[in-house]
């Protein structure tokens, strides 16, 4: 269940930056707001990676 839960994080979180990243092409958002975007994703994928590893040290043991 948690191997799910990582694998939709990951991918709805790269979606979602993805698109913010063509809609900041279209609209010329500030560069301030498309950090923040960029800082949300990297901080999801990084929780992502650590529930992963987590898991992973888990069934080792």
């Amino acid at each position: 269940m948690q191997a799910r839960r990582v694998a939709f994080s990951i991918s709805a979180t790269l979606l979602i930056w993805m698109g913010a990243q063509h809609i900041r092409g279209e609209m010329g958002w500030d560069t301030r707001l498309v950090f923040l975007f960029d800082l949300a994703a990297l901080a999801a994928c990084s929780w992502a990676l650590g529930v992963a590893y987590h898991s992973w040290r888990w069934r080792q043991g």
